[in-house]
């Protein structure tokens, strides 16, 4: 009862479906016609016994028989097949439908950390000759993996609920990431206990404000910027370089936090002469540190600090204060400190939900550094207190026993007092690892593991992951950078002209044209945002496609349409604004009103 053509119409139907398929403006229709004949015909059920269903996915349970191929691949050791559906699915038809963009997404992603995993812990061993060694070792190769750890999790927690089909995938590439953080951690505790710390050859943050802001502030009439940036890990300084290196010049090193990598001591730790004058009072269960002698506990008094050795040339306020239009600083100003504290208050309170925000924060400081710089700053520090460990599925095991002795526990990572090593635990005189105050020694888990179970975020210990943070020096170029697309528009759609969104996870179209006749054909980058009507954000891109995990942006070419999808806040329903905007600037390139209908 179902109308088939001859056999010689096979070419012209074929080409006309290719046609349908690749048309960007008939792939909607093409997309909604396909999902209505597949439930009309039941084709998942009337093909269930079919082995090999060709190369096209021509209906929904085609790709997701691809989808569940290449997740069997990864699970299997068999990456040679992921790896191909992956480059076969970069053209796939169903790329307009945000969900199928999310789940290649996690594919990818889980590929790409577990095969990173295992390239590093075949390296690992010829790394571990001594502290140094194995510093540079994470600086250089180890870090990628940390960051792949992120945009993995990043891919796993934008999902509103994992597809079952997917657990088994996550969890075996978690264990791949533990295994090779543990093998990596047991190596550096053995360094450490040898060598002390910090490591000699390295920045300490305690030296940070004499080597690089003393000098610049000697010369008269030099502005310096400085900004604190809480739990900002290596691997996300290094992502930050990449974008200040557009439009600057970017000098990344790796510099090594106070211990314990709390943001208490973390930030006292880069004011004036804290190498020499920096002591912590540990007293019961609380812990200040103080700056030759006077409390630097809380950002008033480490503000205070620089407010009586600078007077009038000294401003300080929160990142997000600075980066507002109108916001200005006094002429007399000469050292602003800007500070941000988002990603660890983001992570501490529910890092599976807000990991996916951390590119704000990224993007953020970009447009402080942009600002900066057009005012004529010579130079921007930028520094963090401590970096963090990531462990979003802990298991039953995941907490470690406290060492024998009379201790104060400090963020369940670290201890101040004095007692005796055991397995699970190193113990070393305070002053081998740097740290003075009212105690003789200091303990720490010698795995990923804290003193309290349930932790998925944590730092305070000495990992890697969390003493390694970056140091940005950031200077202006001789020639500054011309407007960055400002000769450029783009172009908005959703399915092809309709202003309903049906589905929290919409995918827009978007296109790079020129707006004058003076655009040349370089690459636009653009951050996209929904917004409502009181300018609140309701909805962000997603992982996937050609999206930036690390800043949420997507580089668009001219004339070539681009698909990213949009997470909706689950709480918006109503009114809002897609924007496309120039990320250093904040200008506006194009927008798109529409509105949530998610009954239909």
């Amino acid at each position: 009862t179902v109308p088939q053509a001859p056999i010689e119409a096979e070419t012209t139907i074929v080409s006309v479906c290719e046609q349908l398929r690749q048309n960007l403006q008939s792939r909607p229709i093409y997309i909604e016609k396909a999902i209505a004949i597949e439930s009309e015909l039941n084709l998942t059920d009337a093909c269930r016994d079919i082995d090999d269903l060709g190369k096209k996915d021509t209906f929904p349970f085609e790709e997701r028989t691809f989808l569940q191929r290449a997740i069997n691949g990864l699970l299997s050791g068999n990456g040679e097949i992921t790896s191909q559906l992956l480059e076969r699915h970069k053209e796939s038809v169903w790329l307009g439908q945000g969900e199928s963009q999310q789940q290649w997404g996690l594919v990818r992603a889980a590929m790409s950390l577990s095969d990173s995993c295992g390239q590093m812990i075949d390296e690992l061993q010829k790394h571990t000759r001594d502290t140094a060694t194995l510093l540079s070792f994470y600086v250089t190769d180890l870090k990628e993996t940390d960051r792949l750890q992120r945009e993995f999790e990043q891919a796993v927690h934008n999902f509103i609920k994992l597809p079952e089909l997917m657990e088994g995938l996550v969890e075996q590439v978690r264990n791949r990431y533990r295994k090779l953080a543990e093998k990596t951690q047991d190596a550096f505790i053995k360094q450490v206990e040898k060598s002390g710390w910090p490591a000699t050859g390295y920045v300490a943050n305690g030296d940070v404000y004499e080597k690089f802001i003393s000098p610049a502030l000697s010369e008269q009439g030099k502005k310096c910027g400085y900004i604190w940036v809480d739990a900002l890990r290596f691997e996300l300084g290094a992502e930050l370089e990449k974008l200040l290196s557009e439009e600057s010049i970017v000098e990344l090193k790796p510099g090594l936090a106070q211990l314990p990598t709390i943001t208490v001591v973390g930030m006292a730790s880069l004011l004036p002469e804290a190498d020499a004058k920096l002591t912590l009072q540990s007293d019961g269960n609380t812990l200040t540190p103080k700056l030759d002698g006077q409390s630097v506990a809380n950002v008033t008094q480490r503000m205070n600090v620089l407010r009586r050795r600078l007077n009038d040339r000294f401003e300080e306020m929160t990142l997000a204060e600075f980066i507002k239009p109108k916001k200005k600083i006094a002429a007399t100003t000469d050292l602003l400190v800007l500070r941000s504290t988002e990603i660890d208050s983001l992570l501490e309170n529910d890092p599976a939900a807000t990991l996916s925000n951390v590119p704000v924060t990224l993007n953020q400081i970009r447009l402080a550094v942009h600002k900066m710089l057009s005012w004529d700053f010579e130079q921007v520090v930028i520094v963090s207190d401590h970096g963090f460990f990531l462990n979003l599925e802990p298991e039953a095991g995941d907490v470690c026993q406290k060492p024998p002795g009379t201790w104060n526990e400090i963020h369940h990572r670290f201890m101040l007092g004095s007692g005796a090593q055991d397995n699970h635990n190193f113990v070393l005189a305070a002053d081998k690892l740097g740290v003075k105050g009212n105690f003789t020694q200091c303990a720490g888990p010698r795995t990923m593991a804290p003193y309290r179970s349930g932790e998925v975020y944590f730092h305070g210990g000495l990992s890697l992951q969390e003493a390694v943070v970056p140091i940005l020096l950031v200077k202006p170029l001789k020639t500054k950078p011309t407007s960055g697309g400002s000769s450029y528009k783009v172009e908005i759609k959703y399915k092809n002209g309709v202003t309903k969104i049906t589905t929290q996870v919409p995918v827009i179209m978007l296109t790079l044209v020129a707006g004058d006749l003076f655009a040349g054909d370089d690459d636009v980058e653009v951050l996209v945002q929904a917004t409502d009507d009181s300018g609140n954000v309701v909805g962000e891109p997603r992982a996937g496609g050609e999206l930036n995990p690390a800043t949420g942006t997507v580089t668009l070419k001219l004339q070539t349409p681009t698909q990213i999808t949009i997470r909706m806040n689950g709480d918006f329903e109503g009114k809002f604004t897609v924007s496309a905007l120039n990320p250093v600037t904040g200008a506006g390139y194009g927008n798109l009103a529409l509105k949530t209908d998610y009954l239909n």
